[in-house]
């Protein structure tokens, strides 16, 4: 990994929602939930050390936080950022396992 960032670091956790199987099932595309601070280069290779397949595409999108009313006043939730990942071959057992 570049910069002594662990992959882990990199990749957050799997997005599980219908839209993101339906990317799986329709284009074979991955949808991962990942560190604002983490460029497509570290992306790829946290993926491709994790999973141990080969990446062809990163799309990425930045997400701001929504702002709530709490009891406080206002709040906010935190920005992320999300990687959606197609593969040159192969799949990824987290998506598969879980239907």
């Amino acid at each position: 990994m570049s910069l002594n960032k662990s992959a882990h670091d990199v990749i957050i956790r799997p997005i599980v929602s219908e839209k993101s199987y339906g990317l799986i099932d329709a284009n074979g595309q991955y949808t991962f939930e990942v560190a604002p601070t983490a460029s497509k280069t570290e992306i790829k290779l946290a993926i491709e050390q994790v999973f141990g397949v080969k990446v062809s595409k990163i799309n990425t999108l930045s997400r701001k936080g929504k702002t709530r009313r709490t009891k406080f006043g206002t709040g906010k939730r935190k920005d992320t950022k999300r990687a959606i990942v197609k593969l040159k071959s192969g799949s990824i057992d987290i998506f598969t396992a879980a239907l």
